[in-house]
C-alpha cells in the first residue's frame, strides 16, 4: 500500500450542491485541520472504519493523508468532541469509533464527496475494471495452493460476524485473489487506485449499519460465484463477476451522499 497517495475524497473547500439541488456554497474549511476533520468524519460515515474499530496510528494517518501528525491529532480531538471517537490510553489504546454518523456529519460528507464526485466515480469505475482484470488473471494463473487459500478465505467470510469481522475477512479474501493473479504490477496499481477512494484500503467501504447485513449477504453470494469461477479457471466469468462486485463501493458512496442531503449523483 502506498500511504503517500493523497485521497481524491479529500475536501477542497469549493462550492457544492445543496440539498435543494441549487448551486450553493457550503461553509468551506478554513484550515488543513478542517479539511482532515471532514475527511475522517466521512471515512467513518461511509464505513471505512466501523463502530468499535480502532483508527490507525497518527503517523499512519498523517502519511496516508499527506499532512503532519499535529494536524491529524487536532482532527481526532474534534471527532472526540463530536462524539464520533473515543480515546483510550495505555497498552492497546488509541482512537476508537464510537458513533458512525452524528448531526454534524452531513456537512462534512457533502463537502468531501460532492465537489469531487465526477473524479470519485471515474476512480471507482477504474477500480472495478481493474478488479475484473485481476480476477481473470487469477483464474488463468492460480495454483492449487491459491485455490485452497481462496476457499479457506471464502469460508472465513461466510462465518464472520457482521461488521468489522466481515470487513476484515473480505479484505483478506480480496488480497488472496490479487495474490493468485501473480502480477505485482496489477496489484500495485489496484492498491494505489483504492487508496484514492479509501484511507483504509485495501479494506473496502462497509456502508452504514442500516442494511449492512443485507449487503454482506449480497457480497457473500458474489464471493461464492467469484471463488468458484477462479478455482474452475473460468477467466471470463471471474472477470465479469469481480467487475460487478466491485461496484458496491460506488453504491455505498452514493447512499452516503444521499443521506447527507445532497441531490442524486
Amino acid at each position: 500500500m502506498t500511504g503517500s497517495v493523497r485521497s481524491r475524497l479529500e475536501p477542497v473547500g469549493a462550492p457544492s450542491v445543496d440539498s435543494a439541488g441549487t448551486l450553493g456554497t457550503l461553509l468551506a474549511p478554513v484550515s488543513r485541520a478542517d479539511e482532515i476533520t471532514d475527511r475522517l468524519i466521512t471515512a467513518i460515515a461511509i464505513g471505512e472504519y466501523l463502530p468499535g474499530s480502532k483508527l490507525p496510528a497518527e503517523r499512519e494517518l498523517a502519511a496516508s493523508l499527506g499532512v503532519g501528525r499535529m494536524t491529524v491529532r487536532s482532527a481526532i480531538a474534534r471527532l472526540v468532541e463530536q462524539g464520533l471517537l473515543e480515546t483510550q490510553r495505555g497498552r492497546g489504546g488509541g482512537s476508537f469509533v464510537r458513533e458512525q454518523w452524528t448531526s454534524t456529519s452531513n456537512a462534512s460528507v457533502r463537502r468531501t464527496l460532492s465537489v469531487r464526485w465526477e473524479s470519485i466515480r471515474d476512480t471507482c469505475d477504474a477500480v472495478s475494471r481493474l478488479q475484473g482484470a485481476i480476477a481473470g488473471a487469477a483464474a488463468e494463473k492460480r495454483t492449487e495452493a491459491d485455490a485452497t487459500l481462496l476457499r479457506e478465505r471464502l469460508e472465513a467470510f461466510r462465518t464472520a460476524d457482521s461488521g468489522p469481522q466481515s470487513q476484515r475477512a473480505d479484505e483478506l479474501l480480496h488480497l488472496a485473489i490479487c495474490a493468485a493473479a501473480h502480477n505485482e504490477t496489477l496489484q500495485s496499481v489496484l492498491f494505489e487506485l483504492e487508496s484514492q477512494v479509501s484511507i483504509a484500503a485495501p479494506a473496502h467501504l462497509w456502508g452504514s449499519t442500516t442494511g449492512m447485513r443485507a449487503m454482506e449477504l449480497r457480497a457473500l453470494a458474489d464471493h461464492d460465484r467469484l471463488v468458484n469461477a477462479i478455482c474452475d479457471q473460468r477467466a471470463s466469468d471471474a472477470s465479469e463477476i469481480a467487475l460487478e462486485h466491485a461496484r458496491i463501493d460506488l453504491e455505498l458512496l452514493e447512499e452516503a451522499l444521499h443521506r447527507a442531503g445532497a441531490p442524486e449523483a
